[in-house]
């Protein structure tokens, strides 16, 4: 046992725990003020209702052997309900527990990545419906195909052991899966009411930007835990996923200065996440200088690319596809341009003698989950909306969907009360005494 990896991981994992309230904070700052508690409570609940599943069968679905030998999903039996998982096993670099709630996260914050596509106009119950059945359909065959490395006697995901393709932390799985599937979501809910020609400002910006401060903070782990060790290659990936976030962040900025003006703290943050988003696949492939590249290329790709929503007439409330399926993309490939073979993951890619043959594996790679993302979600979200319904009354929508589905506000600013507490208290005897006979008369 490693008790030094044992500690990063651990650490990671509590790091990454904290990118739950820095998504809540991010989005519920960008929305109005009169549905940011349903976004943090999406949020919240996405991560609540996965991690359960991903205690019952996910993580065996995800880490099983696989089935078949075929890389498309793990046996769901082999760990169900965490069966030897918490064995103390002496041949164990790091404990199965602690990777198993690490790669919990992962699953969670994934799910919860879609929802800000989505804000506004869905019921809160069909929201954790759909959560339950797209990570069961989508997120764990997909986590499978790219976190499930062979082992000994062991068959893992296609993606990663038969085509090769090079995927650190979860630009496939993560970015382009929650993207794809944020995609296939609005086109099946449909619009908000007025949109585009009204639109909702963000509410509080000071929340976004705290927000994207603590993903950037949980990234940390979420990227340098993924080398499963306290070592060299996790110090790489740090230092790579810091200066891809710096440099996200000015290309961001330059591409809003010069398209509109003004670099506003809005596109800071935002162009900080699509950094990070596009370093994600590639944090062990690249150089710290290539880690600029792929920043840079990211942030100013990203900037460009929320645009498309009023193009094409989706509407991304909080630009999920923009920033999540177009830097996970543009990470993902660029591992085949800039790979060195000098990083952690050591391969090289087209600029450092490698050909053309890392970057053909990454294009099938980043295709074929958002492909299958997508169209699974399409069809979830359909058979959905036929059984349940998805979206909100209209009612709803214009008022609110903070008190209609929660029952409360965000800001008492007028010092009164919401739901039960909202009942008049009893009025005391002494207050009913009729005026003139000493005490004033009830209200």
């Amino acid at each position: 046992m490693d008790t030094g990896s044992t500690a990063w991981l651990l650490a990671s994992t509590a790091l990454v725990c904290l990118m739950v309230p820095g998504l809540a904070l991010f989005y519920g700052g960008m929305v109005s003020s009169k549905s940011v508690l349903n976004m943090t409570m999406m949020v919240f609940g996405a991560v609540a209702l996965v991690g359960c599943i991903w205690i019952v069968y996910g993580y065996s679905a995800s880490f099983g052997d696989s089935i078949g030998g075929a890389g498309l999903l793990g046996n769901v039996g082999e760990y169900f309900g965490m069966k030897g998982v918490i064995a103390d096993d002496p041949k164990a670099v790091i404990p199965a527990s602690v990777f198993a709630a690490f790669q919990a996260l992962f699953a969670a914050l994934t799910a919860a990545l879609i929802c800000g596509a989505i804000s506004d106009r869905i019921k809160f119950g069909a929201w954790m419906v759909f959560t339950g059945v797209w990570v069961t359909l989508v997120y764990l065959p997909v986590a499978h195909w790219v976190f499930a490395f062979d082992g000994k006697g062991v068959t893992g995901g296609w993606i990663v052991n038969k085509l090769g393709a090079v995927d650190y932390a979860g630009g496939t799985a993560v970015h382009i899966n929650s993207g794809a599937a944020a995609l296939a979501m609005v086109l099946v809910l449909g619009k908000r009411a007025g949109w585009p020609g009204r639109t909702t400002r963000p509410h509080n910006l000071p929340f976004v930007m705290l927000g994207a401060g603590i993903l950037w903070f949980g990234w940390f782990g979420f990227n340098g835990g993924s080398a499963l060790a306290a070592g060299n290659a996790a110090s790489v990936v740090v230092l790579n996923t810091f200066a891809a976030t710096c440099s996200a962040m000015l290309a961001w900025l330059l591409v809003e200065k010069l398209r509109d003006g003004h670099a506003t703290s809005l596109g800071g943050a935002s162009g900080a996440i699509a950094g990070l988003v596009a370093i994600t696949p590639s944090c062990g492939a690249v150089t710290p200088l290539g880690a600029l590249a792929t920043g840079a290329i990211g942030g100013a790709l990203c900037a460009l690319a929320v645009g498309l929503k009023y193009r094409f007439g989706f509407d991304d409330s909080l630009d999920v596809v923009g920033v999540h399926l177009v830097g996970g993309l543009a990470g993902t490939l660029l591992v085949g341009i800039l790979g060195t073979a000098d990083a952690p993951s050591g391969r090289d890619g087209l600029l450092y003698g490698g050909g053309l043959k890392l970057l053909g594996q990454q294009a099938v790679g980043a295709l074929s989950v958002l492909v299958y993302s997508f169209v699974v979600t399409w069809l979830i979200a359909k058979v959905l909306d036929k059984v349940i319904g998805l979206r909100v009354t209209p009612e709803a929508e214009e008022e609110g969907v903070d008190v209609h589905l929660h029952a409360e506000s965000a800001y008492d600013l007028l010092g009164g009360t919401s739901g039960a507490a909202a009942r008049p208290a009893p009025v005391p005897a002494a207050a009913l005494v009729p005026a003139g006979k000493g005490e004033p008369a009830g209200a």
